[in-house]
């Protein structure tokens, strides 16, 4: 059997175990601090432990035997958990997305033999897939351009918004200086910059923001214009933009009534509930992709809605389902490169790169890939 450790029981990390266990060469241990995370997944047969992931000793116990570790968890949690596993010489698959440059423990992974794919998701991760396939076929690459967003079908004022992931994360994105390249200069952009509306023909009409979602492709990619932006029903920008004005965002303690508060800590919990999801409401995944270069424009869309049989987010699906086929290439031995590696890297071998893909369509997700004349 190969067994693999599922780190964190989130939306996310509950549909990668579930995923692999449904193989029937695959043992799955799944933890998460949250009793009431793993509850389903105990209730579905998969085995759980409810641990500390915060703690190098607890998780070193914890996946001794595991062959492949997928890290699950929030994004200010990845870069120590990264770090715990690679010390421990457990192959990886992160889908974390922390503020760290999570290459930084490159040099600390080809020490102990370790392969660790990273920002293995759906953007970066997908995204970044499609870019370097794109790449390799091109004989030049003049423009990257990647949209991305998780949304409500019906929008509901104020927000037009659902938090189909931790909405601490999503904070973190609309705080986060965003770098991208223009005319073949590197730039840094605020986050929730540079709005545009954008049709879509299946969807209507959403707007487009700046995001820090580029990463590792500034130095694997080599283009003069790259640029990554974050979807949404218009409007949200400029009212999640109001509160990270207003301070609302801030990470320094504030006295009020005699008590330290973090307004990004009151932020998060009253999103939370303001962002989450409803019983039985539908959301969709969009992700389009653009890769120009030598007169041809390479064209991926992907657009993935809540399964009605499971009830599972599009965001879940289209995050999970990457990392997943991604561990099962791992625990194969199809990928054995060691060293900090992101998604783009599996570009470099087609048969891999294209069986992500396969295992993600077999799950009904819709990927389509055009090239045209421009």
């Amino acid at each position: 059997m190969i067994r693999i450790a599922v780190l964190g029981a989130g939306r996310v990390g509950a549909l990668i175990a579930r995923d692999l266990a449904a193989d029937p060469r695959i043992e799955v241990l799944a933890a998460d601090v949250r009793e009431e995370a793993l509850e389903p997944l105990a209730a579905d047969g998969i085995p759980t432990r409810a641990t500390d992931l915060s703690e190098s000793g607890a998780v070193r116990d914890l996946i001794a035997d595991a062959d492949v570790v997928v890290g699950a968890v929030p994004g200010s949690m990845g870069f120590g958990l990264l770090e715990t596993l690679i010390e421990a010489a457990k192959p990886v698959v992160d889908i974390s997305f922390p503020p760290e440059d999570l290459r930084d423990l490159d040099e600390k992974a080809r020490e102990h033999d370790v392969s660790a794919v990273v920002d293995c998701g759906v953007a970066p991760g997908l995204s970044n897939l499609m870019v370097g396939l794109s790449a390799a076929e091109l004989e030049k690459v003049d423009l990257v351009r990647i949209l991305v967003g998780g949304l409500p079908v019906e929008p509901e004022e104020p927000w037009g918004y659902r938090a189909v992931f931790s909405p601490a994360d999503v904070i973190e994105e609309y705080v986060r200086p965003c770098r991208m390249r223009i005319d073949g200069e590197d730039v840094v952009a605020e986050a929730l910059s540079d709005v545009e509306r954008v049709v879509f023909e299946d969807v209507g009409v959403l707007e487009a923001f700046n995001t820090d979602g580029l990463r590792s492709l500034l130095d694997t990619i080599d283009a003069p214009t790259m640029v990554e932006k974050t979807l949404r029903w218009p409007g949200h920008a400029e009212k999640a933009r109001a509160l990270r004005d207003g301070g609302f965002f801030g990470e320094s303690p504030v006295r009020i009534g005699g008590v330290e508060v973090v307004p990004r800590e009151l932020a998060v919990r009253l999103l939370a509930e303001a962002w989450a999801l409803r019983e039985g409401e539908e959301e969709f995944t969009l992700l389009l992709v653009e890769v120009e270069g030598g007169g041809v424009r390479e064209r991926w869309k992907l657009l993935d809605r809540t399964d009605p049989v499971t009830g599972a987010t599009s965001m879940a699906r289209t995050t999970g389902f990457p990392a997943a086929a991604v561990a099962r290439l791992l625990a194969e031995g199809r990928w054995e490169r060691p060293g900090v590696q992101p998604t783009e890297a599996l570009a470099g071998d087609p048969e891999v790169a294209q069986a992500v893909l396969q295992a993600v369509r077999e799950r009904g997700v819709s990927i389509r890939r055009d090239r045209t004349v421009v």
